[in-house]
């Protein structure tokens, strides 16, 4: 029997795949959590063979999560979902070490599938993804350009990314230039947008 912790933050999604899994002679969910804070304290708690997390967790996302939980229980494999799966979560995914990452779209018996898959130390990757975040381009940004980018996705002014990184307005506004030419961006906005589907941020 796979033990399962299953960490999404939308109830009805949750019951879902906990129904969904349950049904499934050999698979159970022994927990279900609704928030990335939650997903450690709970495989400590209940164990799991795999744990399978939403990208999109509003407090800690899946990412974080799944980080934070092959630091403190590196025994539990991880499957991530999203509900718009794209190369740049897909290269998040593997640099968490997650085993599966796959689409909230994907049918009851796929999920079923990659549970055991992840559970029995494989991969469970949709194929063309994979493909796509291999042949995706590197980041071409600096460290600096990221701090940048990552206040202006917050909603940030240049005045207070200033503040906050001890820059000039001057140089924020230099940096922002400079973000928008190598991503080949139209405003701050589409470069924030490029940025993270391309999993930079």
């Amino acid at each position: 029997m796979i033990g399962i912790l299953v960490a999404e933050h939308l109830p009805l999604v949750r019951r879902g795949l906990v129904a969904s899994l349950d049904c499934e002679a050999d698979l159970k969910v022994v927990a279900d959590v609704g928030s990335g804070e939650e997903v450690v304290p709970s495989v400590l708690r209940h164990s799991p063979d795999t744990a399978v997390i939403d990208v999109d967790l509003p407090d800690v996302d899946g990412f974080t999560a799944a980080l934070r939980l092959r630091e403190n229980t590196p025994d539990c494999r991880i499957l991530l979902l999203s509900r718009h799966p794209n190369p740049g979560q897909v290269r998040r995914a593997f640099a968490v070490q997650a085993l599966g990452f796959m689409s909230l779209d994907v049918g009851p018996e796929q999920l079923a599938d990659g549970v055991r898959r992840v559970a029995a130390g494989g991969r469970a990757v949709d194929s063309e993804l994979a493909v796509a975040a291999l042949e995706s381009a590197e980041n071409p940004l600096t460290r600096r350009e990221l701090d940048v980018l990552r206040l202006a996705a917050q909603g940030a002014r240049s005045d207070e990314i200033a503040d906050q990184l001890f820059l000039s307005v001057g140089t924020v506004r230099n940096h922002m230039s400079r973000i928008m030419c190598k991503t080949h961006a139209r405003n701050r906005l589409d470069a924030v947008r490029i940025a993270s589907d391309s999993g930079w941020l």
